[in-house]
């Protein structure tokens, strides 16, 4: 009788979604990210929801459309004809990642945004779990998309931002520890004499 009512967002929710992937920028986008998120996505999930019979299928491509990542968690069938995931899985996963690419915005916000809206989950069509790859110095559009799904949007979006945000930080914090320090003495060969506008050396000059 009440499996058509489902819970309307409130305002707060959908600008938490929204601040999560603005918050999300990287300084560059390689191939190697992507694998390195695809497969820390993988392990998460499995040391989670796996264990609990569920099936995961990932997909990480480029704005262009270029695979740059893409696994299935579990089986895709087996010889009853049920499987933890099914060619449906990717389908359903390409179509998260249009909407990504229509909207510049993460799945789950526009699902979000369609339900704040009245909008029943059958209506909209939208599964949360892909989420845009943003880079700092570029905000015309995502450079990429990484996605999962396994049917639950809440639970895949999560997944996505969290891995997502934790590899952010763990950028970070490799940057601040490999960033040069500036020299505090002089290289062998070089003085450390200040020229005047003339070229000629000045007094504040100081000798070998």
């Amino acid at each position: 009788m009440f499996s058509n009512i489902h819970s309307i967002p409130t305002a707060a929710e959908i600008a938490q979604t929204l601040a999560e992937e603005s918050s999300c920028r990287f300084p560059s986008f390689s191939a190697s990210d992507a694998i390195t998120l695809g497969l820390s996505m993988r392990k998460r999930f499995r040391t989670s929801r796996h264990a609990k019979g569920k099936g995961l299928v990932i997909s990480i491509q480029s704005i262009a459309g270029h695979p740059l990542f893409c696994c299935t968690v579990q089986d895709l069938g087996h010889l009853s004809g049920i499987g933890d995931v099914s060619l449906d899985s990717w389908s359903v996963i390409e179509g998260m990642i249009n909407v990504v690419k229509r909207t510049g915005h993460s799945s789950y916000y526009v699902e979000k945004g369609m339900a704040a809206m009245g909008k029943t989950p059958k209506q909209m069509g939208v599964n949360g779990g892909a989420f845009p790859i943003w880079l700092s110095n570029a905000p015309c559009c995502p450079i990429a998309i990484v996605a999962c799904y396994s049917g639950s949007s809440a639970d895949d979006h999560r997944l996505v931002a969290t891995t997502v945000r934790d590899y952010l930080n763990k950028l970070s914090r490799n940057g601040s520890a490999e960033a040069p320090s500036m020299p505090t003495t002089v290289p062998p060969g070089f003085s450390d004499e200040v020229l005047s506008p003339n070229g000629e050396p000045s007094s504040a000059a100081t000798s070998p």
